[in-house]
């Protein structure tokens, strides 16, 4: 379930928006996605609406006390 909901979003938020001349070109913009925004910019519900790299830093914060 987890697989089909970022597949869901990914196709959402840039597949749908975009018509791509080659593969190379969509491979870059998804690899863009993922590695800039999705993995480190984006909130995610399930870290309580916060980015993953927020989310982490707040983990190291917590766990160092």
């Amino acid at each position: 379930m987890i697989a089909e909901s970022f597949f869901g979003t990914l196709k959402t938020e840039l597949i749908y928006n975009k018509k791509y001349k080659t593969i190379a070109e969509a491979r870059r913009d998804v690899f863009d996605y993922v590695e800039a925004f999705y993995n480190r910019l984006r909130l995610h519900s399930t870290l309580d609406y916060m980015s993953p790299e927020e989310f982490e830093v707040q983990y190291k914060l917590k766990t160092a006390a």
